[in-house]
């Protein structure tokens, strides 16, 4: 069995959220950057950049003490 998916800004190989440009799943200013895993490097900048951020948000609120300890 074979799926396969379709976006709904897609029209007629154009994407018309990203006015002006062939439609490719993941690039830049589509509804899909940043969300999801893609095969190309390059449209998963985003994804790594938020996932370094949660890293480091959590490594930050690990160190801080906890205010409701401390008396």
């Amino acid at each position: 069995m074979a799926g396969s998916w379709g976006c709904p800004h897609e029209i007629d190989g154009q994407c018309h959220k990203v006015i002006g440009q062939a439609c490719d799943p993941g690039m830049k200013g589509c509804v899909l950057f940043g969300r999801y895993v893609f095969a190309s490097a390059e449209k998963n900048q985003r994804l790594l950049q938020k996932q370094a951020r949660r890293s480091d948000d959590s490594t930050t609120q690990a160190a801080k003490p906890d205010e409701k300890t401390q008396e």
